[in-house]
C-alpha cells in the first residue's frame, strides 16, 4: 500500500513537469492544501538535465552544457527562491488580498469549469507578462537574466530573475475577481513547471502539436537574438496567443542564443543587475525628464526620436557563425569551483527544507552566506583579480558556520577534516593570490 502512495506521488510529480494532471487531482479548496510543485520537482530537474546530458553525447558527441555557464544558471535559479524563504510570493499574496476583499462571483473550486477556465487565464495572464517584459525596459532589466546565456539547454530554464516577481503579479489580478485562489495558486506552479522541458535543443519538431502548444522549437525562437528572433514567440505552455497577437515567428536560420549584447560574465550579482545600472547611465545622459523617464517605460531599443518600442537599427549582425563565451581555466579549478557549488547547494536544500524551523535572523544570515558564496564562485570563474580575497573571506565565514552548526556536513565524521581542508585551501589561495587567476586575467586583457 505505501510502495503504491509512493508510486501515486512520483508519478504525479512526474505529470506536474508535463502539465499532464487532471482537474479531479490537482483542485483544493484551501491554498494551504495546495502542494508546493516546484519545491517537489528538484529530483525531476535534475533528473531531466542528466538525461539531457547524456543524450546530448550520444546524439553530438559532446557535452550540451559548460561548467560555467550550466552553475551560473542553475545559481540564478536559486537566487530567485530565495525571497520566498522569508516571505509568500508575491503573485499568491496578492492575488488573496484582491480575492479577500474585491472578488465578483466566487466560481466552484471543485468543478473542472472552473479548473480549465484557469488554465487558459494564468496562460493568457502569462503572455502579457512576459510581451511585457519585453516591451518595458525597467521589466526587461529583471527578465534579461534568463536570456542571458548563449547556450540553450535544460539548465537555460533555471535561469531566472530574483526581481521580476515583484512586479508580474500585478497581470494575474484581474483573475482574482472570479478564480479561487486555490486553483490559480496550482496553475501559476504547473505553467511555470511546463516551461522547464522545452529548453532543448535536442527536441526538433513536434508535428501538429506545434500549431497549439509551445514547444522546443517556439522557445529556441524566443531566446534567439537572431533579426527574426527578437521579441516573438512570449507564449507559456499554448503558442495560440502569439497566433492571434502577431508575435510568432517559425524557426528558419539557426538560432543564435542570448542577449543582443552578450554580457560575458558569471558573477551572479552582475547577471541579474547589471542592465539596471545600465538603464540608470543611459536616462542620465537624456536632458528632459520625459526623455529620462522613456528610458525606463518605453523599450529596450528606445531612443529619442524613434517609436515607443525603438528599432534594432544599432544590433550588432548576427551572421551564424556566433560562438558563445566559454572562457579557459584549468580542471583544479574546475573541480573546485564544482565541490563548493555543491556544498552550497546542500545548505541551500537544508534551507528550504527547514525554514519553517528557523529563526528569521538565521534564515536571513544563510541565506547572505548562499549569496556571497555564488558570488565567489562567479569571481572565480569570471577569473577576476578580487576572487582570492573574497573567497578567503567566504572559506573563513563558511568553517566558522561548520563550527556553530549552521552548516552541516554531509558526514559528520569528516566534519573536523572538513575545516581544516577549508582552511587550508583557503590559505593556499590567498598565499599565491590565485596566480592562475590572475595570469588569465592578465592574459585575457592583453
Amino acid at each position: 500500500m505505501a510502495g503504491g502512495m509512493e508510486l501515486g506521488t512520483v508519478s504525479r510529480g512526474f505529470r506536474s513537469m508535463f502539465f499532464m494532471l487532471t482537474p479531479n487531482e490537482s483542485s483544493f479548496q484551501k491554498v494551504e492544501d495546495v502542494p508546493q510543485y516546484v519545491e517537489q520537482a528538484t529530483p525531476f530537474f535534475i533528473g531531466l538535465m542528466v538525461l539531457e546530458l547524456l543524450v546530448g553525447v550520444l546524439k553530438t558527441g559532446g557535452s550540451v552544457v559548460t561548467i560555467s555557464d550550466g552553475l551560473t544558471s542553475i545559481s540564478a535559479g536559486m537566487v530567485s527562491r530565495l525571497p520566498m524563504l522569508l516571505m509568500r510570493g508575491c503573485e499568491l499574496s496578492a492575488y488573496m488580498y484582491v480575492w479577500d476583499h474585491y472578488h465578483l462571483v466566487e466560481l466552484p473550486w471543485d468543478s473542472a469549469w472552473t479548473w480549465w477556465l484557469t488554465f487558459l487565464g494564468v496562460d493568457f495572464c502569462y503572455y502579457w507578462v512576459h510581451r511585457f517584459a519585453h516591451e518595458v525596459a525597467v521589466l526587461w532589466a529583471a527578465h534579461q537574466v534568463h536570456h542571458s546565456s548563449e547556450y540553450y539547454n535544460l539548465t537555460t530554464a533555471l535561469r531566472q530573475s530574483l526581481t521580476q516577481q515583484f512586479t508580474s503579479w500585478i497581470f494575474y489580478m484581474p483573475l482574482a475577481l472570479a478564480l479561487p485562489p486555490s486553483i490559480f495558486a496550482v496553475h501559476i506552479q504547473l505553467n511555470l513547471l511546463y516551461q522547464f522541458w522545452i529548453h532543448t535543443e535536442l527536441i526538433r519538431d513536434l508535428g501538429p502539436l506545434e500549431w497549439i502548444f509551445n514547444t522546443p522549437k517556439h522557445h529556441r525562437v524566443h531566446h534567439g537574438r537572431n533579426l527574426y528572433c527578437i521579441d516573438k514567440n512570449y507564449g507559456g505552455m499554448l503558442i495560440i496567443w502569439d497566433r492571434i497577437f502577431g508575435t510568432f515567428a517559425s524557426e528558419t536560420d539557426k538560432v543564435i542564443y542570448g542577449l543582443v549584447f552578450p554580457i560575458r560574465r558569471f558573477e551572479i550579482l552582475h547577471v541579474q543587475f547589471h542592465y539596471y545600472l545600465y538603464l540608470w547611465k543611459k536616462s542620465k545622459i537624456y536632458k528632459t525628464i520625459i526623455h529620462k523617464l522613456a528610458t525606463f517605460f518605453n523599450g529596450p531599443s528606445w531612443k529619442p526620436g524613434k517609436s515607443r518600442l525603438g528599432d534594432h537599427d544599432d544590433n550588432p549582425k548576427v551572421t551564424g557563425k556566433e560562438v558563445p563565451h566559454d572562457p579557459s581555466w584549468s580542471m583544479p579549478l574546475q573541480v573546485y569551483v564544482v565541490i563548493h557549488f555543491l556544498l552550497v547547494l546542500g545548505t541551500y536544500h537544508e534551507l528550504i527544507e527547514n525554514k519553517m524551523m528557523l529563526s528569521q535572523l538565521t534564515v536571513l544570515g544563510m541565506t547572505c552566506y548562499i549569496l556571497l558564496t555564488l558570488t565567489s564562485l562567479g569571481f572565480i570563474i569570471d577569473q577576476r583579480p578580487r576572487a582570492a580575497s573574497l573567497e578567503m573571506l567566504r572559506c573563513v565565514i563558511m568553517v566558522t558556520m561548520h563550527r556553530y552548526s549552521y552548516i552541516k556536513p554531509f558526514l559528520p565524521l569528516l566534519a573536523v577534516p572538513t575545516e581544516l581542508q577549508i582552511l587550508a585551501v583557503a590559505n593556499e589561495n590567498k598565499r599565491h593570490g590565485f596566480r592562475w587567476i590572475i595570469r588569465a586575467h592578465i592574459r585575457a586583457k592583453l
